[in-house]
């Protein structure tokens, strides 16, 4: 009884302090997930094989975050997020091994005049187009091939500044520029614009986000696959252009989304349909989800990819499909299945899944748990 008195005095001191200089407030988040994936036909020296793994941050990608804020009165507030990656499985930090990967920024934001934020941040399209795709209701392995557009967050953008404008009849914009920190200022920097309008059932986003050099270490991107924190492999080019827009509508229990989005790798010397070259890829996805009950969701959608090299062409299709079933508000099961088939001169390869498959198909079926605080 006493213990629980002396809390309860600790919890009144804090008040009156808080009372006494402006309110300020730091909220504990994260998302814990764990799988059972198997993977079809991933290949090796022997050719392809199955694989079956426990996998973490299948919905989600396992986290725990910081997120703060203080009233600087008058509208204006200073913020700040802190947010790790981890893999659930063993414990290791993800990201490049970083102890802040997903996020880390600080900034002001005000009722008026829009927020302005500083760190590791998410560009414009990651924001305003990559909260309408089909992985924002499946599993991250309905991403577009090699993560392409990069709305899977394969890598995020530092040393930027980024400007959000406040809402205003639905319609929010933002800029984000990446510093190279270099003496070659052109070297490895970075930059995304977007926009989003949201009105009752309709959200449409659109983005664009370009970054130059991105291979070279310690600028905006780390994008060199022999660094010691390699990417997307793709990232080895001399520019990177992405776009993309995405809309979503809600009709009762149905939501339809559509999706467009494009890449292109400028003088890549990643091997994909061709030996070297300029790769360019289109995403076409459209989407469906239908909750059933409060407790269940189904998903299902299909997804278009083609793919362009020194000449060479060829695409992908996959169709994605999937369960989810909340045991509380916090507590969700999930069941998800993808296939995709790649034309015979590229070796299909569901992202994140375990391995490029031995051939043109392969198949995935993941089941696992998770839960958020």
């Amino acid at each position: 009884m006493k213990a629980k008195k002396s809390l309860v005095a600790l919890a009144v001191l804090g008040t009156l302090s808080g009372a006494s200089y402006a309110q300020s407030s730091v909220t504990l988040y994260g998302i814990v997930d764990a799988g059972l994936l198997y993977t079809s036909n991933v290949k090796t020296a022997e050719g392809g094989k199955a694989l079956l793994q426990l996998a973490s941050g299948n919905l989600n990608g396992s986290r725990w975050g910081l997120l703060g804020s203080e009233d600087l009165g008058g509208g204006l507030k200073a913020i700040f997020r802190l947010e790790n990656g981890f893999n659930v499985n063993n414990g290791t930090l993800g990201q490049g091994n970083r102890l802040f990967g997903r996020q880390a920024y600080v900034g002001l934001a005000s009722n008026t005049y829009g927020t302005f934020t500083m760190g590791r941040q998410y560009n414009a399209l990651q924001d305003y187009v990559a909260t309408l795709q089909l992985v924002s209701a499946l599993t991250q392995f309905s991403t577009h091939p090699y993560d392409n557009d990069d709305l899977n967050n394969t890598y995020r953008t530092d040393n930027t500044v980024k400007y959000a404008t406040p809402k205003l009849a639905g319609f929010q914009a933002e800029a984000l520029y990446g510093f190279s920190n270099s003496t070659n200022f052109a070297n490895n920097r970075a930059y995304s614009l977007g926009a989003n309008y949201s009105n009752g059932s309709f959200n449409l986003g659109a983005g664009y986000a370009r970054s130059q050099s991105p291979g070279a270490i310690g600028g905006a991107i780390v994008g060199n696959p022999s660094s010691a924190t390699p990417s997307n492999p793709l990232l080895d080019a001399a520019r990177v252009d992405q776009w993309g827009v995405a809309g979503t509508y809600v009709l009762g229990s149905l939501t339809l989304g559509l999706l467009y989005s494009g890449s292109l790798y400028t003088n890549s010397t990643f091997t994909l349909a061709a030996p070297r070259g300029t790769i360019h890829f289109q995403n076409y996805e459209g989407s469906v989800r239908y909750q059933v009950s409060p407790t269940l969701m189904l998903v299902l959608g299909e997804t278009y990819t083609t793919v362009h090299q020194s000449g060479e062409s060829g695409h992908y299709l996959q169709t994605s499909a999937g369960a989810d079933y909340y045991l509380s508000k916090r507590t969700d099961l999930y069941l998800n299945a993808f296939y995709q088939k790649a034309s015979s001169n590229l070796q299909a390869n569901i992202d994140g899944a375990g391995g490029a498959a031995s051939g043109s198909s392969q198949a995935v079926v993941v089941a696992g748990i998770r839960h958020k605080f």
